[in-house]
């Protein structure tokens, strides 16, 4: 019963993530709760060798449909990729639980500003000339690649917001501008815990699949619905993972 269950919520976490991050909202309190006694390291490397596989097909999916500006997203996914293999490293060495109270106070900064800037990211309107973009790419890409390969949560919608809000995307280009820079780091952090034993291949394969399957609908769904929907999921997915991290605070 314990396999069928953390292949449920990697379905439900592949869906997720696809559309607006948070992903690791779902799948990492899931083995948690379902694996306890299990060392953190060993539980964040099954969940990013999960999530990589999810995040390599939504990439390929966004990639098709909406226009990626690689030539900013590109060397921002090559940077986030060193960073979070860095962050990674620094699990074994640090507790990640040091994270919870900034990411929340940003977290809940994020929301307020999406939910009252109403035209946010509903048109697609990039502000800076191309080197300014990829420098300030690369400064983005650093910091959030080290925070997903040390702690996680949230990464995905903090690269959304980014890309609206400092880049001038839409909610939908900038989801699939997100999706390759954590394909950057989800692989970094897989290739890490990998090469160090730290993934539970026996449940991590199982729930890959399943991770992509929900990565599939989430993508079909997100191109289909176009950047109101994502928007709306966006702050569902943000308050979710306040109430969550909040609950662990307090």
């Amino acid at each position: 019963m314990l396999l069928p269950l953390l292949c449920a919520f990697a379905f439900l976490a592949g869906f997720v993530d696809s559309v607006v991050g948070g992903g690791g909202l779902i799948q990492i309190p899931a083995l948690m709760i379902l694996l306890p006694g299990t060392p953190i390291p060993m539980l964040w490397g099954t969940n990013k060798l999960a999530a990589v596989c999810g995040t390599s097909l939504a990439t390929y999916r966004y990639a098709r449909h909406v226009q990626i500006d690689f030539r900013i997203v590109g060397p921002a996914a090559a940077i986030a990729f060193v960073f979070s293999f860095l962050g990674s490293r620094a699990v074994t060495l640090l507790r990640p639980d040091i994270f919870r109270p900034i990411v929340l106070v940003l977290l809940v900064a994020v929301a307020a500003y999406v939910f009252f800037v109403k035209d946010l990211g509903l048109i697609h309107r990039p502000k800076h000339p191309q080197r300014k973009a990829i420098g300030i790419g690369l400064l983005i890409g650093g910091a959030l690649g080290f925070y997903d390969g040390f702690f996680g949560p949230g990464t995905g919608s903090f690269l959304i917001f980014a890309f609206v809000g400092i880049f001038g995307f839409d909610f939908l280009c900038a989801s699939a501008s997100a999706k390759l820079i954590n394909l950057g780091t989800n692989l970094a952090s897989a290739l890490y815990f990998g090469a160090t034993g730290q993934i539970l291949y026996r449940i991590a394969l199982p729930m890959a699949l399943c991770n992509i399957l929900g990565a599939l609908l989430g993508t079909r769904l997100a191109i289909l619905k176009g950047s109101r929907f994502v928007r709306l999921f966006f702050l569902v997915i943000v308050l979710v993972l306040i109430a969550r991290l909040a609950q662990q605070l307090f």
